[in-house]
């Protein structure tokens, strides 16, 4: 979606409506980088200083993170993701799982009744690429691998609510992902995903709700260690 020029009256409003429109529309998702201040000053039609203050307000509304040398990034997509991820990261890693239990225990179920043969094809991908990273130890890419696994059974529930709290969390999923990760070597971590997978595409929604149940309850046993 190209941005409009704005008019000279509330001009700073007038930007902050048109960059939700971008997040809104999912034209900029969570992650992306948006246009440098530069940019946005010429598609707007605006001064620096207005897109400036634009953007700062939606940083302070959760939606924006201005990071100093790198850019600005979407942060959620809505106030209220901004305001639950702001909380997620000042919470407790215990926390943080019980907060991923609820969200992929319910994903499992609903993508076992739900998926495309895309979808699996999707879950199935990742799956490969993490027992890969797995088998090599290669704990970096296996963080990646595994959160790709677990954002392909969201998706795949095709719930727009559901896969947008789950991509408001993001951040906070990938940390608790890699937190676990880089502990002692688990032999049996990558079969639980393997039986999720086949639960999922066997359609089998109390299975997948178990396999799920399985591996994030075996982390929240591990974080209250």
């Amino acid at each position: 979606m190209p941005l409009a020029s704005t008019r000279r009256t509330g001009l700073v409003d007038q930007v902050i409506s048109q960059l939700r429109t971008q997040i809104d529309s999912g034209e900029w998702t969570v992650g992306d980088r948006i246009p440098t201040e530069t940019e946005l000053s010429e598609q707007l039609e605006v001064g620096r200083n207005t897109v400036r203050e634009a953007v700062r307000a939606l940083a302070h509304a959760g939606l924006l993170e201005i990071r100093q040398g790198a850019g600005t990034f979407v942060r959620a997509s809505s106030e209220l993701g901004g305001a639950l991820r702001r909380r997620l990261e000042r919470s407790r890693l215990l926390e943080n799982l019980e907060v991923r239990r609820a969200l992929e225990l319910e994903a499992a179920r609903l993508a076992a009744l739900r998926h495309t043969e895309d979808d699996i094809a999707e879950i199935e991908a990742a799956l490969a690429q993490r027992d890969t990273a797995w088998a090599q130890r290669d704990m970096a890419a296996f963080v990646e691998a595994d959160f790709s696994f677990h954002r392909a059974v969201v998706k795949a529930t095709h719930n727009s609510l559901l896969i947008e709290l789950y991509d408001d969390i993001a951040q906070v999923v990938y940390d608790s992902i890699a937190h676990t990760a880089y502990g002692e070597p688990d032999q049996e971590e990558g079969m639980n995903h393997a039986n999720l997978s086949r639960a999922i595409r066997d359609g089998d929604p109390d299975r997948a709700l178990r396999e799920a149940a399985c591996y994030i309850d075996d982390l929240l046993t591990q974080a209250k260690e």
